[in-house]
């Protein structure tokens, strides 16, 4: 192996390290250290359920809603075939 593969192919393995870092989520500073997620605060956590809370009332007006259209749609055909 010639010193022009080894430097590619350590380039390559660097460039797949970064990638794999980048998908897992792993960050670090400049000096390279991997630095820890930042814990989940109460606000964080009653913002969450309070965000939850809120698409289940749109999925229930939006249910809601369908309905009533399904339903008047059947009670202009009931009338039109009277």
């Amino acid at each position: 192996m010639n010193p022009f593969e080894f430097v590619l192919i350590l380039l390559g393995l660097i460039f797949i390290w970064q990638i794999v870092k980048h998908k897992m989520g792993i960050r670090t500073d400049e000096n390279g250290e991997v630095i820890a997620p930042p814990q989940e605060s109460a606000d964080t956590r009653q913002l969450r359920d309070e965000v939850r809370q809120l698409k289940e009332r749109i999925q229930v007006l939006e249910r809601i809603t369908v309905e009533k259209e399904n339903s008047l749609s059947r009670e202009i055909e009931d009338l039109r075939n009277r």
